[in-house]
């Protein structure tokens, strides 16, 4: 069974950090491109970070030089640390997966939930 679970999200205060983990099973998340995403209340969903299999990244610009998605093949594992958090990075963050091939994530979590007081 596939399966992709988020964990690490909690309350911080702006200019804390948190560290996300997604953790893979069901297939070797290590030949997938991977990425996290967010949604605030209200707000549509946005791409935050992408990696690709070898190891590639990029970044939205409103998270470029706090955030840095990171994935430990060994564990089967996709990292977002953050750093720095504003009130505005307040959201349900989600992993997903696609074939690098492809344009549509395949696979996603169910969310972890990032909440930054000011």
């Amino acid at each position: 069974q596939v399966q992709l679970i988020e964990s690490g999200g909690g309350s911080v205060q702006a200019g804390g950090s948190l560290r996300l983990s997604c953790a893979a099973s069901g297939f070797s998340a290590s030949t997938y491109c991977m990425a996290w995403f967010r949604q605030a209340p209200g707000k549509e969903r946005e791409g935050v970070a992408t990696i690709n299999n070898a190891g590639r990244t990029t970044y939205a610009d409103s998270v470029k030089g706090r955030f840095t998605i990171s994935r430990d093949n060994a564990k089967n594992t996709l990292y977002l640390q953050m750093n720095s958090l504003t009130p505005e990075d307040t959201a349900m963050y989600s992993c997903a997966a696609r074939f690098c091939w492809t344009s549509s994530y395949r696979y996603w979590g169910q969310g972890t939930q990032v909440t930054v007081s000011s």
